[in-house]
């Protein structure tokens, strides 16, 4: 079953699952990246930090160049990292970044923290808005964004991301963020969509969802991130689990398990102290 598409406000479109990379690096992060094509992503995430554009970009390539398809059939991102927030360091990160990939553009960037105490992330979003102007990369937004730094880089730019790739899983919610990107148009991703070691595969509303439809409870938490239409970005190097994570599409929560696994959500659900008012990640 083919994956939908999210619409990003920038009149382009994104698939509504994607694969994240990280820590994928050397041949066995390029093994797993072609094994995610194979199972049928279409929307890889890498990053500078990541350390591993050039495996994703290799892996991209080869699948373009095997399948003999449109390059528009394939979205790989990527985010810039904190120590390239000044707006010329940015530029050149961005076609550095262009060039590990070894693509004809960049299908969508990142800011990828906003580093507040270093003060440079607007300088960063204009440089975002100037590679995007000069073709290199194709859609903009960010990543690990509030809804106070939202709102300084778009009173600053005139510019709304498209997209904002923050922490999010039934113990990290998001209610009220969600609740401002839609009315903004931003598109939601997920990093740690299943929790990672905090999984809440457990947790009763999840356990007897996955019982009632006959799949995981891996399985149910990534429906329920696109019955919220949030955009996951589950990883993992196993083919199978691959497989898995993507067929999410045949079954349905009820709105009440929607609801109850949200409500899951805790005060201090963050798998780390990732807040980014205060995280720094150069």
């Amino acid at each position: 079953m083919a994956l939908p598409s999210l619409a990003l406000n920038d009149g382009f479109t994104i698939p509504a699952l994607g694969f994240g990379t990280y820590p994928l690096v050397g041949d066995e992060g390029r093994i797993a990246v072609r094994s995610a094509l194979k199972a049928g992503y279409r929307l890889l995430d890498s990053a500078v930090n990541y350390e591993n554009e050039g495996v994703v970009g290799l892996a991209a390539r080869e699948y373009l160049v095997k399948r003999k398809t449109s390059r528009t059939d394939l979205t790989v991102q990527t985010k810039l990292p904190g120590r390239h927030h000044a707006f010329d360091r940015a530029i050149a990160s961005g076609y550095e970044s262009l060039a590990r990939l070894g693509l004809d553009r960049i299908d969508v960037m990142l800011i990828h923290w906003p580093n507040p105490s270093a003060g440079l992330y607007k300088e960063a979003w204009r440089a975002l808005i100037e590679l995007r102007d000069r073709g290199v990369v194709r859609s903009i937004g960010v990543s690990n964004f509030n809804e106070r730094l939202l709102a300084e880089i778009i009173e600053d730019s005139g510019v709304v991301p498209a997209i904002n790739q923050v922490e999010l899983h039934p113990y990290f919610p998001q209610v009220e963020l969600l609740s401002r990107h839609a009315e903004l148009g931003i598109v939601t991703q997920a990093w740690s969509p299943l929790g990672k070691r905090n999984a809440p595969y457990a947790e009763p509303v999840v356990a007897e969802a996955a019982a009632r439809l006959g799949v995981t409870p891996a399985q149910v938490i990534l429906r329920w991130h696109l019955e919220r239409g949030t955009l996951p970005l589950p990883k993992s190097a196993t083919p199978s689990r691959q497989a898995e994570n993507l067929d999410v599409l045949g079954f349905s929560l009820l709105p009440a398990e929607v609801d109850a696994i949200t409500a899951l959500g805790r005060p201090d659900g963050r798998l780390f102290d990732g807040d980014p008012e205060t995280h720094e990640e150069m």
